[in-house]
């Protein structure tokens, strides 16, 4: 038995290292959550998200590349230009080919990087127009959504991890799962202004490749556009106090028919929040 699990233990490292070398480990991720033995990047589903990682397979390839062209050339160095074989060493202190070619590649190494790189940072910063809008606000330690009057909504609420495991649904994770989650439509351009009442926060979530920084007196954002219905977590991802691990996200995408009935019910349960989120220390469990 013991060799038996010995064995499964090296047959899933040898998998797992398979699948990072190869860029493929995203197979191998939960879709909106962690998920055991998880090597790589959650499971994408925006467009912002499936070019995140796109960007980070080619990455993984062209870094894979040069450190096998790096190696060849050490090797062949030291095949053929060791002591032994060399004697006397060569005095020559400048060749033109390999300056130029050493000046060269690397520059159009950076420019395959950057090409990519600068059409998906545009792409992030230019959100197309927006079908729902919803404001973000962090607090020590919990968020806060607010749904404008003029976007069908007119009410805000307060999200907080569930402390006791009776209270969570089957499907929330611990440490993950919040009372009451931000909820939009699929297939749908959401634009997401994230602010803080107090101090710098993060809202993060990696299957929608957001991370975003929440800072008081500023006003940041972020557009995903999720294909696919779920629920998605995150957390704060910037280490904002005592209360920092306990302040998840949770997001779940619905069709449009259970979104329009979501904000019938959120209009009456959040009808009476009004002014500014009370300050409200989250149970730290």
């Amino acid at each position: 038995m013991r060799i038996e699990n010995e064995r499964r233990s090296v047959t899933a490292l040898s998998t797992a290292a398979v699948a990072l070398v190869l860029g493929i480990s995203e197979a191998w991720a939960g879709v909106g959550q962690p998920s055991p033995w998880e090597t790589g990047m959650q499971e994408m589903v925006t467009e912002l998200a499936h070019g995140v990682s796109n960007f980070h397979t080619y990455l993984v390839w062209l870094i894979t590349g040069i450190c096998l062209f790096v190696l060849a050339l050490l090797l062949v160095v030291v095949a053929r230009f060791n002591e032994k074989k060399n004697p006397v060493p060569s005095k020559t202190t400048h060749h033109t080919l390999l300056e130029v070619a050493w000046t060269i590649i690397p520059v159009l190494i950076l420019v395959a990087i950057a090409i990519p790189s600068f059409r998906l940072l545009r792409q992030q910063l230019v959100p197309p127009q927006a079908d729902l809008v919803v404001k973000v606000t962090g607090y020590s330690w919990y968020w806060g959504y607010e749904y404008p009057a003029d976007q069908n909504g007119g009410f805000k609420f307060d999200s907080n991890m569930i402390t006791e495991a009776k209270d969570r649904k089957p499907d929330q994770p611990r440490l993950l799962g919040v009372d009451n989650a931000m909820v939009v439509p699929v297939g749908k351009t959401v634009l997401v202004q994230v602010t803080s009442a107090d101090v710098i926060h993060s809202f993060a979530v990696p299957s929608f490749a957001v991370k975003i920084d929440a800072i008081p007196g500023r006003l940041n954002e972020y557009w995903f556009k999720a294909d696919r219905e779920g629920v998605y977590y995150g957390q704060c991802s910037e280490l904002c106090g005592n209360g920092h691990p306990y302040m998840p996200i949770e997001i779940r995408v619905v069709s449009e028919q259970q979104y329009a009935a979501w904000l019938t019910e959120a209009k009456k349960r959040y009808a009476s929040t009004e002014g500014s989120a009370p300050l409200k220390l989250a149970t730290a469990q």
